[in-house]
C-alpha cells in the first residue's frame, strides 16, 4: 500500500516509473491526475486551499485502497493527495493502479478516485475575486461513488 498526503508537488512520470520499475508481472496501468481548475461553475477561481486531519486522512485513504485491493487483483497502487493552498493548474491528486489485467487496473482506478472524492476527509476552500467559500458535496460525486456499493466481478478477479 502506498498512500501519501503531502503539501509538496509530485512528479507523475517519476511516480509511475518507481511503481512499475522491474515489474514484469504488470500488464496494465491506469492513472488519474487531478488538477486545480480555474473555474467553478461560472466563477473564476484564483486558488483553492485543501485542509485535512493528519492521521485520520491517511487512515481513510488506506481503507479505501484496501477495499480496491479486495475487489480487484492489483499488483501495485499509489495514492498521492496534496493539501494546502494550490493555484489553477497545480496537481492535487494522483491515483495509479497496476494489475496483470487492464480492466482491473482501469476499473479500480476509477473506483479509487470516486471514493476518494466522497469519503476522504478533505475540505476545499475556493478563492474567487468575490471572496472565499467552502465547497459543498455534490450529488454527481455521490452518484458516481454509489455505483461501487456492491463488489463487481472483473475478468481479472475471475482469472485468479
Amino acid at each position: 500500500m502506498a498512500v501519501r498526503v503531502q503539501r509538496e508537488d509530485f512528479d507523475v512520470g517519476a511516480e509511475l516509473a518507481a511503481l512499475t520499475a522491474g515489474r514484469t508481472d504488470i500488464g496494465g496501468v491506469s492513472c488519474f491526475l487531478g488538477l486545480v481548475r480555474d473555474i467553478a461553475g461560472e466563477r473564476p477561481i484564483t486558488a483553492m486551499t485543501l485542509e485535512h486531519y493528519a492521521g485520520m486522512t491517511e487512515k481513510m485513504l488506506g481503507e479505501i485502497e484496501t477495499e480496491a485491493r479486495r475487489r480487484w487483483p492489483l499488483d501495485a497502487t499509489l495514492i498521492v493527495h496534496r493539501h494546502g493552498r494550490l493555484e489553477p493548474g497545480d496537481r492535487i491528486v494522483l491515483v495509479i493502479t497496476a494489475s496483470a489485467h487492464r480492466k482491473a487496473a482501469i476499473e479500480s482506478c476509477e473506483f479509487l478516485i470516486d471514493w476518494l472524492k466522497t469519503k476522504a476527509p478533505f475540505w476545499k476552500l475556493e478563492e474567487t475575486d468575490a471572496g472565499a467559500r467552502w465547497v459543498a458535496a455534490r450529488q454527481s460525486d455521490d452518484a458516481a461513488a454509489a455505483r461501487w456499493k456492491e463488489p463487481r466481478q472483473t475478468a481479472g478477479k475471475a482469472a485468479k
